[in-house]
């Protein structure tokens, strides 16, 4: 029994070194026999003719380039103005015919040496630098103000439209100068002289006085504003200034209202030059008054006697409008 068992158990020791051979032997084979798959690698598309004229780079002495930082200007201030920026007018209440029941239109003359007139001129921003420079930008259409005697007796219906360049020769002073000849004949003519926006300093204004009966009101509607300037004819001056051109008010509102009137008792106002305008808050005489006989004051008055004169029409008007409320 004794020698059965020891039988036994070196039958089992050899079978269990057979197996480990054999599969020792296998997983070594697996080993052996088992290849590695290839790595992919994307070549580059061939240069084209451009790029390959370049010469290479040397991508050994690469440096880090940082772009340029952008600039950033800082705020003059300590806030930001984009309210008068971004205003837009206040537009007019409608009225209609039939609700017009008095109507007068009015010519009235400002002069920017006066003293409540003096923002006017600021270099910041004169009034006829913002109508110069939106007539140069295309943006408002400066009109012709010599009358005609058939169409526009005043000069003043915005009949004829003016190029910026024919605008702005009706600003420059013309001299008359007399040149000779080569036969030494001496001969008579008009040299233009520089635009001299510091000359223009008088302004007219066109507008309606209605009182609209629905609404109660009696208001005044600025139609037209034109620089003055006093030209040269001959050699002489004439005694009085004239329009130079006109523009047409309702389209210059949007443009004025952008435009910061400079005080010199506050910046911090944040009125525009189309609130100047509606607010009334500039100094006038009246120079004309719509009538039968197309006269003006100086037609008819002279000297101290037309302040007098512009003074009573103003103040019939008042009375005008003080008379509808008397029971």
């Amino acid at each position: 029994m004794q020698i059965d068992r020891i039988m036994k158990t070196k039958f089992l020791l050899i079978l269990f070194c057979i197996a480990f051979t054999v599969a020792h032997a296998q997983t070594r084979r697996r080993r052996t026999t088992t290849k590695k798959k290839p790595v992919v690698t994307q070549q580059a598309p061939p240069p084209s003719t451009a790029l390959s004229a370049q010469p290479p780079v040397d991508t050994t002495k690469r440096t880090a380039i940082s772009p340029p930082k952008p600039f950033d200007r800082p705020l003059d201030g300590y806030y930001k103005k984009s309210d008068i920026l971004n205003a837009k007018p206040i537009p007019y209440p409608n009225i209609r015919e039939a609700d017009v029941s008095f109507a007068k239109r009015i010519w009235r003359e400002f002069d920017v040496r006066d003293k409540m007139n003096t923002y006017m001129t600021s270099p910041k921003m004169r009034l006829i630098d913002v109508l110069l420079t939106a007539i140069n930008n295309g943006e408002l259409t400066a009109y012709d103000a010599t009358p005609d005697a058939k169409y526009d007796p005043d000069g003043d219906s915005f009949a004829h439209p003016l190029t910026p360049a024919q605008a702005m020769a009706k600003l420059v002073d013309s001299s008359v100068v007399e040149k000779q000849d080569i036969n030494g004949n001496s001969k008579r003519s008009k040299v233009a002289g520089i635009l001299n926006p510091d000359s223009v300093v008088k302004f007219q204004i066109k507008e309606d006085w209605i009182f609209d009966r629905q609404r109660s009101v009696f208001e005044p509607r600025i139609i037209g504003i034109a620089p003055m300037t006093k030209p040269s004819t001959g050699g002489s001056f004439a005694t009085d200034y004239q329009p130079a051109f006109w523009v047409y008010f309702p389209d210059a509102r949007p443009i004025l209202a952008t435009k910061e009137v400079v005080n010199h008792n506050s910046d911090a106002t944040g009125l525009s030059y189309d609130d100047i305008f509606m607010k009334r808050l500039f100094a006038s005489y009246i120079v004309k008054q719509s009538n039968d006989k197309d006269d003006r004051i100086k037609d008819y008055a002279q000297g101290v006697d037309r302040l007098y004169e512009s003074d009573r029409i103003k103040k019939s008007m008042m009375d005008w409008e003080l008379n509808l409320w008397q029971y």
